[in-house]
């Protein structure tokens, strides 16, 4: 049963049945009790009352006699003698036990109240039979008032278990009436202490997913305006090549095609790698890690560029390091930070790149002789698509987006500074510690 309601009106209707059944058997017995005591009252009075006469009078023995009355009075000489019956019976108590006795005459058992004088034993019997019909029809009738007062009882329940529900149900009719365009925050005031804790989450999951959906849109007009440029280009190339009438210019018109196809191609990897970086995307996982290793494996993309640069590449990575996360988005930061730093190395100069544990705290350091990068633009080159100048050739804008990306989503920091070599120092910092191998130099060459 997933009804919240039926489930709510399914327990209080238990309740109000065990309840009108406990007050109805407690109510049946009590009243029960109280009759049964009242019945033996009355034989007490009636005995009692014939003990302090003489005689019966005429009258009161012919109201005695009537059928409709129950009780019968018998009275005895001292020495055993009947010498008055109310009525006539078949079977009569033929023996008096003093004071309230039952006495059992064939088959029927009376309820009996015996008071003796010097003269006479006097008695008043009642068929215990009539006594309890009597008793469970006063009880009976206590009782029944329950039974008009429960199936009430229920529909009010009803109405309340409804009328609480509603603002729940107020609230699912708001979300189905919305179109998948509509994000603004669901009302919150009025509602119930229970209901509007849930109303807040919806509401900062609308806004988070606001943010989300802005920050896409945002990421598909940068991405379409920046894919213009490069397949314009190409488009402008391939014109050229089809123009060419020699040879040598044919060549050369080639060239340029391939290095356009080459930096497209770069910038839909990037698009694609800053995607999978973007938060909630989910394509994270994580697993134990050594970053030096992970650092090492992703230099090797890098190396040749380098090498066509004339950057000497050198890791050092003096003792092991280990961090969780996610292999390929931790390889991606590694390289884009590499590629950035050999983009804007001078020729002959060299990058270098540690990996260590800083206090407990995880590293990888990022060192180049570059022109650097002013304090008043080092939080905006973290931005998608904006190209700080400085290196050789046009990047596409992502890198440090990608980093920045990667390392919050591993609940890591990244820090630009001053370097000791002259140019621009990364650092990203993990909140984990240590392990990995000694360090190891990559330079000019690739490393063995």
């Amino acid at each position: 049963m997933n009804s919240l309601r039926a489930r709510l009106l399914l327990l209080l209707g238990a309740l109000l049945t065990l309840a009108a059944v406990v007050m109805g058997g407690v109510t049946y017995r009590t009243v029960l009790a109280e009759t049964e005591a009242l019945f033996d009252y009355q034989l007490r009075q009636m005995a009692l009352s014939l003990r302090d006469q003489g005689e019966i009078a005429p009258d009161q023995a012919r109201a005695l006699a009537d059928e409709q009355l129950d009780f019968v009075v018998q009275i005895w000489t001292a020495d055993g003698r009947s010498i008055y019956a109310s009525r006539a019976h078949s079977a009569l108590p033929t023996r008096a036990y003093l004071g309230l006795a039952h006495a059992s005459v064939a088959g029927e058992t009376w309820r009996t109240f015996s008071v003796a004088t010097r003269e006479r034993v006097i008695q008043v019997a009642q068929p215990l039979r009539i006594r309890q019909q009597l008793a469970a029809d006063a009880a009976l009738h206590s009782v029944r008032p329950l039974l008009w007062v429960s199936p009430l009882l229920a529909l009010a329940i009803w109405w309340i278990a409804l009328l609480t529900l509603r603002p729940l149900g107020q609230v699912a009719l708001d979300v189905r009436q919305r179109s998948e365009a509509s994000l603004e925050p669901l009302p919150t005031r009025g509602l119930p202490d229970e209901i509007a804790p849930l109303v807040e989450a919806l509401n900062g999951l609308l806004q988070r997913l606001g943010q989300s959906l802005t920050t896409q849109r945002a990421f598909v007009a940068d991405a379409a305006h920046e894919l213009r440029s490069p397949l314009t280009a190409l488009k402008l190339q391939l014109q050229l090549l089809r123009r060419s009438p020699r040879d040598a210019a044919r060549g050369v018109a080639i060239d340029a095609l391939a290095a356009g196809i080459d930096r497209a191609a770069r910038l839909v990897e990037q698009l694609l790698t800053l995607a999978r970086s973007e938060p909630g995307s989910g394509a994270l996982v994580s697993e134990p890690l050594d970053l030096g290793e992970v650092v090492r494996q992703a230099l090797a993309d890098t190396v040749p560029y380098a090498v066509s640069r004339g950057v000497e590449l050198e890791l050092l990575a003096s003792e092991p390091v280990a961090v969780n996360g996610d292999a390929a988005a931790l390889a991606a930061l590694a390289r884009n930070l590499a590629d950035n730093a050999v983009r804007h190395a001078p020729v002959a100069s060299t990058v270098q790149m540690r990996v260590f544990s800083d206090a407990g705290l995880a590293t990888l350091q990022v060192d180049d002789a570059g022109p650097g990068i002013v304090p008043e633009q080092r939080e905006r080159v973290f931005d998608r698509f904006y190209r700080h100048g400085g290196g050789e050739g046009a990047g596409t804008g992502l890198g440090l987006a990608i980093v920045r990306n990667v390392a919050t989503a591993h609940g890591a920091s990244v820090e630009l500074g001053d370097s000791p070599m002259g140019g621009l120092r990364v650092s990203v910092r993990w909140a984990g510690v240590t392990a990995v191998p000694a360090g190891q130099r990559l330079g000019k060459e690739p490393a063995q």
